[in-house]
């Protein structure tokens, strides 16, 4: 048998516009899980968060360097994971876009806002050897398409007409805002997470409440009324304007906008940009400066991949210097679909999760012993998520063959 190896990434923002609370609690109750259910060895758990100064910092280098060596030590029956729980953006694409089902590119954002797209994943998973699995969960808004052309075996497919575009919009801007959860599931959500005396749920006390023996009683429909005040939902989506502001803020350039995102990575973090972004400036330079190249004409920064002749117009429209064979080895478990965002849940009881996260752990917490497919997990997280109120509707991409293999191993 294999070897099982993880990489858990979890960043909260702290003290950013973008700040989340749940994400360091979905990679520590990941962590435990692998350890307690799927035999994984806790040396071969890598994780990185950023409120926790005992692991590296999840910057766009360091996630990265860690996936590379998760696939790039893979043999025939190991066990490879990642999870991510932070935001997700996605970017308008600067070309045509014909090789994007969706007009954006989907991407993770690291503690650095370096950020890791789609096509990076997409190769990533190129990679992994045949006879090995890599399975990737991602509690991240627009997560749907982060392994770009892998098929999609649960989800609302993002090839649609325009009527349908309109429709699916339409329906995002009737959701209850700001996040992705109904008011009558913050009260599901305070009902559910509420601490038990002897079987039974404990609705108020003294002194969260003021509820006491010598006090009026109150009805179980005003108590879990209160407690839903204290719940709340945000989404685990970066809008581009705070993106710009957050980026702006690391690079310390003022005059960062939407349309100079792709170019400030590239300069700002040379080698380390992603190497989507990489190639793309490279062909933009070159095409503006003739036979230069990106590095020629910043050789104090970044060192991109040459793409000279045809090959820049290629890059440029597509964002891959060549054509390469289709991911095979993946399974993404996202928790939304591309045109969706995920929710960051707070309890009443100050208890922080993601949706997808706390769902899959609640599934899996069901069948004790048993193993659950991919297929199910997805299929019962969505049920499960659906009785709760949230609009989030988590997706499965992957082969056939892999659809109805166990979840992780």
């Amino acid at each position: 048998m294999g070897r099982k190896r993880a990489v858990l990434v979890g960043i909260n923002y702290a003290g950013t516009e973008g700040e989340l609370k749940g994400c360091l609690n979905d990679v520590a109750r990941m962590r435990r899980c692998l350890v307690d259910r799927f035999g994984f060895d806790e040396a071969d758990i890598r994780v990185l968060a950023d409120a926790d100064p005992s692991t590296p910092q999840p910057t766009g280098a360091n996630i990265r360097l860690e996936l590379e060596r998760l696939v790039g030590d893979a043999r025939p029956g190991d066990t490879l994971f990642f999870h991510y729980s932070g935001h997700g953006l996605q970017l308008p694409i600067e070309t045509g876009g014909d090789d994007d089902d969706t007009g954006y590119d989907e991407c993770i954002v690291p503690c650095d806002m370096n950020l890791i797209k789609d096509q990076d994943f997409t190769e990533l998973v190129q990679k992994v050897p045949d006879g090995c699995l890599f399975t990737m969960v991602s509690d991240s808004c627009h997560s749907g398409g982060l392994i770009d052309k892998t098929k999609e075996q649960i989800g609302s497919s993002t090839k649609q007409s325009k009527i349908q575009q309109r429709e699916r919009e339409l329906r995002r801007q009737q959701a209850p805002s700001p996040g992705t959860c109904s008011c009558a599931s913050l009260l599901q959500i305070a009902l559910r997470h509420l601490p038990r005396r002897g079987g039974q749920r404990i609705i108020g006390s003294r002194s969260r409440d003021g509820v006491g023996e010598d006090q009026p009683p109150r009805s179980q429909a005003e108590l879990l009324a209160a407690d839903a005040t204290r719940a709340s939902i945000k989404n685990r989506s970066l809008p581009l304007s705070t993106f710009v502001e957050m980026l702006r803020e690391r690079t310390g350039k003022d005059d960062v906008g939407v349309g100079s995102i792709r170019t400030t990575l590239f300069h700002h973090f040379g080698d380390d940009a992603s190497p989507k972004i990489r190639r793309l400036v490279n062909a933009m330079l070159g095409r503006r400066h003739g036979s230069a190249t990106a590095s020629e004409e910043h050789p104090y920064k970044a060192k991109p991949e040459r793409v000279d002749g045809e090959g820049e117009a290629a890059a440029a429209k597509q964002g891959a210097p060549e054509t390469r064979p289709l991911p095979r080895n993946g399974v993404l478990i996202s928790g939304c679909q591309t045109d969706e965002t995920s929710a960051d849940a707070t309890t009443p009881e100050g208890v922080s999760y993601g949706a997808l996260s706390d769902a899959i752990q609640s599934v899996l917490a069901e069948e004790r012993r048993g193993k659950v497919t991919n297929m199910e997990l997805v299929r019962r997280a969505r049920e499960l998520l659906a009785k709760q109120g949230y609009t989030q509707q988590p997706g499965l991409h992957c082969r056939d063959k892999h659809a109805n293999v166990a979840f992780i191993c």
